[in-house]
């Protein structure tokens, strides 16, 4: 059991790896752009493949890199059955990864409580 979960994630991670350079070097597609592919996720038997991805853009401009990767779904799915030696080449599913945004959002909360925290701080030790 677990030396095929260990083959589930080290096809995931390959998957990333091919698919970063598909898009990087092989999609011109103006509508992709950036994107940058945080994670993967590959059922058991490998027939599907949830691809998470982040992009730094305006949020409402993802609908637009949503329909790109939609067209482009095919493409990168056939190049990467050429590239990968797989029985099996998974459907690709491409969801936008919120979480770089919330921990950017998160971040700023966290540093504007603490210039707060430090100015009332000053006040208090100023009278």
């Amino acid at each position: 059991m677990p030396k095929d979960f260990s083959r589930t994630l080290r096809v995931a991670d390959q998957i990333q790896r091919e698919l970063a350079d598909l898009i990087q070097n092989e999609i011109k597609d103006p509508r992709i752009g950036s994107i940058t592919i945080t994670a993967v996720e590959v059922t058991r038997d490998y027939s599907h493949a949830k691809i998470f991805y982040t992009a730094l853009i305006n949020p409402e401009d993802i609908p637009l890199v949503e329909k790109g990767l939609e067209n482009a779904k095919g493409f990168l799915r056939s190049n990467l059955s050429h590239r990968m030696k797989l029985r099996i080449t998974p459907q690709l599913h491409f969801v936008y990864d919120e979480s770089v945004e919330r921990g950017m959002y998160l971040s700023k909360l966290i540093d504007e409580a603490v210039a707060q925290d430090q100015a009332h701080h000053h006040e208090d030790s100023d009278k």
